[in-house]
């Protein structure tokens, strides 16, 4: 039986998910959340809220999903452990610390691969399952193809969102808030920029960001045919009243097969962006699948019916057997039976000789079923009742409401859960003395004769421009370390491709490439090729260093929402860069904002332009040679004037990122870096290095 997953941002999103057919809910406890602005749960909660749940044989799944600090780490193992002794079901995770910290601290509690961690394809899921994942909450991007190819192989559960917003970028893979006004999304506070209105080279009043919500209410039973296991809603931000309304309408179309037209109507009226979309499942990416919000919160009569589902009110939603033994001069005996295979005994008082009318059967069939006000439907009684017996109702009623009691303590009661001793990881001072030079270019008419001269000891470049100039990259290869940076996102359909663009890099000579996602990981080692680390992967903290270490990594690079403390603190187990110059990616988005824009794709000119409110400019590239937008932050990273600062801080390189820079403006940055002449990058920033991320 598939399962429906549903929100629960606070103590009545709760009530409302369980009262409208969750099979299970998703929570998150204070900080360490992706939704840290919704109300959430005290960690001294959990123990109510999953008795609560497991008496209605709903499970908990706690979200820990956000990237975690070195100094938070002691802080979220006690959370670990307060969770798994409450018996929560399953931990959300997206850092890699906390996947580690997580089998550490609570090694019998499931653990599931949050959509931020930007899998995407089978060899994703399989690379998670390896690390000791057993379900994968894949991207929201999938088309139905490619999540029926990972589902026929996926040695995993499958997770699926069905119903809610959409991020305009991929999840997990968003800097915008973090790095324009220092809200990470990674870290729970995105304060969703792709909701606010921008203008293509000038500023207007559109929404060019801003996806519709996603609704795949016609699609259940197929997603259950393709064997997903799990489908969720979005929304533990939004209000009791919609977590209701949409639950109660995908339990009914799960149910019946079918969504009422009356049910898609409910779900129009409860929140929409001008509609819903289902581009991403369909494969029909494009223009009409944006919109804002429209003023509607639902009608009153729609509020208050949603309301009346959850407020003092217990639907019956449990099956339990009764099995009573009534035999003359011995104690009544009544047992209850859930699904569970769950019994309680109770024993009552004699029974009486009947002097008007005897017990019957069916009598005793219809008091034990008057289960109202309790989560239990009784779906049938089982009863051997000697002739000539009476038993009050008063008594039956008794031993009815006692084994009803005693059946839920059972399901309430959680088994013991060892828990392990937090412990600090092996701590890597890094590389001692000054970092070397890398350089990365998006085309290759941006390798200078500078740049050449400088010899970095890594120049990275798109892997599409290697394959494209190989006789080039031949020679260039020969004089300095080449190494092929790989798009961000493959999917499976397109690996086929990506392993052809590998193995001709085996035929040039060069060696190593640079990814940002677990699933190239397999990819490159397929074909005997040095694997890099980019930021992509999001390498927040020391336990998540150490993964890059245990695949065989040659190099990370640290994530450029820490600040500079966390980097000097941060272990380095394997060589480890920097980003210190360049245009900051901050989105990586399947629809192509070009393609939107003209109707055409002109993802070569890489001339497109944002234009927020108060007239920022965001230029929009490709993402190394795809069909993905990537959008550049507007004001440049500089960092070159900090060298010496950063001399300290235990680093192997320092990059250069250049993306829209011509030659002049390459060799201008160059010249700085190597403290010749002045450079003026004009709007530049700091980045989050000087300032940290909330």
């Amino acid at each position: 039986m598939i399962e429906l997953l549903s929100p629960a941002g606070s103590m009545d999103a709760l009530r409302a998910a369980v009262c409208n057919g969750a099979d299970a809910v998703y929570l998150g406890v204070e900080g360490f959340n992706a939704r840290r602005g919704a109300k959430n749960f005290r960690v001294d909660e959990l123990p109510e809220v999953v008795r609560y749940c497991h008496v209605r044989g709903v499970k908990v799944h706690l979200t820990l999903n956000t990237l975690v600090a070195d100094r938070e780490m002691r802080a979220a193992a006690q959370i670990i452990a307060s969770a798994a002794k409450a018996g929560v079901d399953a931990f959300i995770v997206q850092d890699f610390g906390m996947v580690s910290l997580c089998r550490e601290i609570a090694p019998t509690v499931a653990l599931h691969a949050s959509t931020q961690m930007s899998i995407h394809s089978l060899e994703g899921v399989k690379q998670a399952a390896e690390m000791g994942i057993s379900r994968v909450v894949l991207a929201r991007e999938l088309p139905r193809e490619d999540i029926a190819f990972i589902c026929r192989s996926s040695p995993v559960e499958i997770e699926v969102f069905v119903h809610g917003a959409l991020c305009m970028c991929y999840s997990g893979q968003c800097y915008m808030s973090g790095v324009i006004g220092r809200r990470s999304g990674n870290r729970g506070q995105c304060a969703q920029p792709c909701r606010l209105p921008y203008g293509y080279d000038r500023f207007e009043e559109k929404y060019p960001l801003s996806l519709k919500d996603n609704c795949l209410i016609d699609y259940l039973r197929d997603l259950e045919t393709l064997g997903v296991a799990s489908l969720k809603i979005e929304g533990r931000m939004k209000r009791p009243e919609y977590v209701a309304t949409v639950t109660s309408v995908y339990r009914s179309a799960l149910d019946e097969g079918t969504a009422s037209d009356e049910g898609k109507r409910a779900l129009r009226a409860i929140f929409s962006r001008q509609g819903f979309t289902q581009g991403y499942y369909e494969g029909r990416i494009g223009p009409e699948m944006f919109g804002v919000r429209s003023n509607t919160d639902g009608s009153r009569q729609l509020l208050q019916a949603a309301r009346a589902s959850y407020e003092n009110v217990e639907p019956a939603r449990v099956p339990v057997q009764f099995y009573a033994l009534i035999a003359a001069e011995e104690n009544i005996r009544i047992a209850a039976q859930d699904e569970l295979g769950n019994v309680s005994k109770v024993q009552g008082g004699l029974p009486e000789p009947a002097r008007y009318r005897e017990l019957t059967e069916e009598e005793l069939t219809e008091r034990l079923s008057k289960t109202g006000g309790t989560p239990y439907v009784c779906t049938g009684v089982r009863a051997a009742i000697d002739r000539g017996l009476s038993v009050s109702a008063a008594e039956i009623n008794r031993m009815r409401r006692e084994a009803l009691a005693q059946l839920s303590a059972l399901r309430a009661r959680s088994e013991p859960v060892e828990t392990g001793t937090y412990s600090e990881p092996p701590h890597f001072d890094g590389t001692k003395g000054a970092p070397v030079l890398t350089v990365s270019v998006l085309k290759t008419e941006q390798i200078t004769r500078r740049l050449c001269e400088m010899a970095p000891a890594v120049l990275y470049a798109p892997l599409s421009e290697i394959v494209s100039h190989q006789d080039y990259y031949t020679r260039l290869n020969k004089d300095m370390t080449v190494a092929a940076v790989l798009p961000r996102v493959t999917r499976d359909d397109e690996t086929p491709a990506l392993l052809s663009q590998l193995t001709a890099l085996q035929h040039i000579g060069i060696r190593r490439v640079l990814l940002g996602n677990l699933g190239q990981i397999p990819l490159a080692r397929s074909r005997e090729l040095e694997i890099a680390g980019d930021f992509g992967l999001n390498l927040y903290n020391s336990r998540a260093m150490a993964l890059p270490k245990q695949l065989g990594l040659v190099s990370a690079t640290a994530s450029f929402e820490m600040s500079l403390p966390q980097i000097r603190d941060l272990s380095k187990p394997l060589p480890t860069e920097m980003i210190v110059y360049g245009r900051l990616p901050l989105m990586l988005t399947e629809n192509c904002l070009m393609r939107n824009r003209a109707g055409i794709c002109s993802c070569e000119s890489g001339n497109t332009k944002l234009i927020d409110r108060i007239g920022e400019e965001f230029r929009v590239v490709r993402d190394c040679g795809t069909c993905r937008s990537v959008i550049l932050n507007g004001k440049k990273l500089y960092m070159l004037d900090k060298k010496d600062e950063l001399r300290s801080l235990g680093l192997w390189a320092l990059r250069l990122s250049f993306t829209t820079e011509n030659g002049a403006e390459i060799d201008g940055i160059l010249a700085a870096y190597r403290g010749e002449g002045r450079f003026e990058p004009g709007g530049c920033t700091r980045g989050l290095y000087l300032r940290g991320v909330e």
